[in-house]
């Protein structure tokens, strides 16, 4: 819709009939996660990452359609998800819940290292969720929707946890994949997507409150991607880092997801609301920050 392809507002159209009727659920205020192919049997199973990503895509939907009640869903997640099981967690994010919301902290144990369910905590979504928060913030402030104080302090919450118990926690530098429930490194390896998530998140609580220590953090999470990260001779970015930050691929071999260092280059020059595609295409780059 912002790059004006043909066939867009139908396919738009399509996602958002898809979404109130099958995925959204207005009693629970979040996403429901999957279904059988017929869209039969609801999985029963609540998960935070997709609902990170929910939230995400509302924030571009509102933005495309003018209307705030995607707004208005995203901050429904983000009480429920944030500021009522990562709040009560020490601001580490809980991923896994039963169709009750009751958390599930054994799941996936015997599986730690799956690429979208790991078990335990993944420090990289308390970076991204730190994000979106603010993304929603300013969203909210730019539509004049009431506005929560505690979005800010939340986004800045996730960020200091996800940052102590994280970063450099097994003696090298690097944030681990995953986390134990008393913040014990689980999974070793270093992933492409969790530091450019951590730089964007600095970078953006650096834009919203001007203390200094999130440049500090800026630049040592860039500073690693630069050194481990950016492959100079075949060109991207590795995916994974053992955890001796040598190129790896125990959980995703190759290079099959660009889109979070893609969007850790580009986010610093862009303001926190509009969304990404939104501010791009209006020419809303931020010269200074």
């Amino acid at each position: 819709m912002v790059a004006g392809a043909p066939g867009a507002q139908n396919l738009l159209n399509d996602a958002i009939h898809i979404i109130d009727q099958f995925f959204w659920s207005e009693d629970e205020g979040v996403m429901l996660e999957s279904f059988a192919q017929d869209w039969s049997g609801v999985e029963a199973y609540r998960g935070a990452n997709s609902n990170m990503h929910a939230t995400e895509a509302f924030l571009a939907l509102a933005d495309v359609t003018g209307d705030t009640r995607w707004l208005d869903r995203a901050l429904r997640i983000v009480e429920r998800v944030i500021h009522t099981h990562a709040a009560g967690n020490q601001f580490m994010v809980i991923e896994h819940f039963d169709a009750h919301w009751k958390p599930l902290p054994g799941y996936n144990q015997d599986n730690p290292a799956d690429g979208f369910r790991p078990y335990g905590i993944t420090p990289g979504h308390g970076f991204e969720w730190a994000r979106l928060v603010l993304h929603l913030e300013a969203a909210r402030l730019q539509a004049g929707r009431v506005t929560p104080p505690w979005l800010v302090t939340d986004a800045q919450g996730l960020f200091a946890s996800a940052c102590e118990y994280a970063w450099s926690v097994d003696g090298a530098p690097g944030i681990v994949y995953t986390l134990d429930w008393n913040q014990r490194p689980v999974v070793r390896e270093r992933l492409h997507w969790t530091h450019a998530e951590a730089s964007a998140a600095a970078q953006a609580l650096l834009k919203r409150t001007g203390e200094l220590h999130y440049e500090t953090w800026y630049r040592r999470f860039w500073e690693f991607c630069e050194t481990h990260f950016i492959d100079r001779i075949h060109g991207s970015w590795h995916h994974e880092l053992s955890p001796h930050n040598t190129p790896s691929s125990n959980i995703w071999g190759g290079k099959p997801d660009l889109y979070h260092a893609w969007q850790a280059v580009l986010l610093p020059a862009l303001p926190l609301a509009p969304s990404m595609a939104s501010a791009i295409g209006a020419g809303l780059y931020v010269t200074s920050w």
